[in-house]
């Protein structure tokens, strides 16, 4: 620790490693080592304030294992390469994706997280992609649509976003968000997660020439994420929320992906902190192994099966350049619940008349009010399909009536070209009476309508079947009455 020039700052202070142009003078051998025998003391006194590292859930330079497949304490799979100076999730190439995750589970209740990352590339603005997500879930080493991981994971997600997919948004990229999914929820990369997200913030890591840091600190159900990314060695507020519920036993992991877009996606190191905070008797019996991963305001298994995610999450405006406790509005979570509520109630009573309109237009009979609305809805679709079946019919049937009445307009044509006029009144009676028509009118253009009238009754009389199925559904706008269809 004293190689590497560390300064210890309790609480959100970070740990910075010590630089060239530091203002003050460094400290003796003689300090240093006083340092360091006190703090072999104190390793085992914990007080509110103590911070412990922990290596078995940390990723520390000198790395072991470079040029080999695998090192003590973590896996990685995909694109990711690991140097001897950071860990390359992804090279600035199109369609990769790498992750490392650490092989132990963490079991402690309350922690912080501290992870050195740098993302470059040649890509110039809005031309590059796709980003790293930070992980505390259920499940490891399972690839996925997620920047490089699993969809409907079981945990907590940092996204920390470049790229903007949603045209129609209005931030400011790139972007750090939050989520948490008990498994139910789908991340929806064509919003950039906005459905899922329960806090973000605007925060420009990419392409800066010096080192950005993120950490992320979880104690007693508050969740706190802030960065470094201005060289100044200092937090900067990104998300603050309580209400969040994680469990113990869960692993820790950062992975990356790339499409048509490309960046080098690195971590140059991961290091855990232990929180030394005092519980109640009730929370310490509690079994943290158990717990769902949940938020006060995150929907339920069942409701998210319907499409519905958090409520109205907290989000901060943009980057905030001094940190401040800062406590949820009281009236805004009540505030997001009822409009969604109200938004619900209107959403249910319009699908409610779009039901009772079907319905009206569905031959159900008297037992209507027994059909669910699955039943009404397939026996619509059923009804649908007899009723193209029988327009098809119809305009099959229309098809042979207007042969028909042409053919008969030529034979009337040629009975009117024939000499003798006798002789053409006695040869139009025989036509007629072969038709089973009759006409007692002497106008030309009136016979013709006759004509019209009497063939169409004649062939309707031979589609019995046709006119009782169109009969059936009489009260319906697709039912027309006989002869006046044409």
């Amino acid at each position: 620790m004293a190689a590497e020039g560390w300064i210890w700052r309790w609480g959100w202070g970070r740990r910075c490693p010590g630089r060239p142009g530091l203002p003050g003078p460094g400290p003796g051998p003689t300090t240093l080592l006083f340092v360091l025998l006190l703090g072999a003391v104190a390793a085992d006194i914990t007080d509110g304030n103590s911070e412990h590292l922990k290596r078995e859930h940390s990723l520390i330079k000198p790395y072991q294992g470079v040029g080999s497949s695998s090192m003590p304490l973590w896996d990685f799979q995909g694109s990711t390469m690991l140097t001897s100076q950071y860990v390359r999730l992804t090279p600035d190439e199109r369609s990769k994706e790498g992750s490392i995750w650490n092989h132990q589970p963490c079991f402690l209740k309350d922690w912080e997280m501290h992870v050195h990352f740098k993302v470059h590339g040649t890509g110039k603005k809005n031309l590059h992609g796709d980003g790293i997500a930070l992980w505390y879930t259920r499940d490891r080493l399972v690839p996925g649509p997620v920047f490089g991981s699993k969809d409907n994971f079981h945990g907590l997600a940092i996204f920390l976003d470049t790229y903007p997919n949603d045209e129609t948004t209005e931030r400011v990229f790139p972007y750090i968000s939050v989520m948490v999914n008990n498994g139910s929820l789908s991340y929806d990369h064509s919003k950039d997660g906005r459905w899922t997200e329960l806090a973000g913030c605007t925060a420009d890591f990419r392409n800066r020439d010096h080192d950005t840091f993120l950490a992320v600190r979880y104690s007693r159900g508050r969740l706190t994420v802030m960065t470094d990314l201005e060289d100044k060695n200092e937090w900067k507020n990104c998300i603050d929320i309580t209400g969040v519920r994680l469990p113990t036993g869960y692993y820790f992991g950062a992975s990356a992906g790339t499409g048509d877009l490309s960046d080098n996606h690195d971590i140059i190191s991961m290091k855990l902190f232990q929180l030394m905070v005092e519980h109640t008797p009730d929370e310490e019996n509690i079994d943290w192994t158990k717990i769902e991963p949940s938020v006060n305001f995150l929907k339920s298994p069942k409701e998210a099966e319907h499409g519905y995610a958090s409520l109205c999450p907290h989000r901060s405006p943009g980057p905030i350049h001094r940190r401040k406790n800062r406590s949820p509005q009281p009236g805004a979570l009540d505030s997001g619940r009822s409009v969604h509520n109200e938004l619900e109630k209107r959403r249910r009573a319009q699908l409610k008349r779009c039901l009772e309109q079907l319905k009206q237009q569905m031959p159900l009979g008297a037992d209507c009010a027994r059909y669910t609305t699955l039943s009404l809805l397939r026996r619509a679709r059923t009804h649908i399909q007899k009723l193209e079946e029988q327009e098809q019919r119809a305009r099959r049937l229309k098809e042979r009536l207007r042969s028909q009445q042409q053919s008969l307009r030529q034979q009337l044509e040629r009975l009117r070209g024939l000499p003798g006029a006798g002789e053409r009144e006695r040869l139009r009676a025989h036509s007629l009476d072969s038709s089973g028509l009759s006409s007692e009118r002497s106008d030309s253009d009136q016979e013709e309508l006759d004509v019209d009238v009497d063939v169409e009754s004649l062939v309707f009389g031979g589609e019995a079947e046709l006119l009782r199925g169109f009969g059936a559904g009489r009260e319906h706008s697709y039912s027309y009455s006989a002869g006046a269809w044409l």
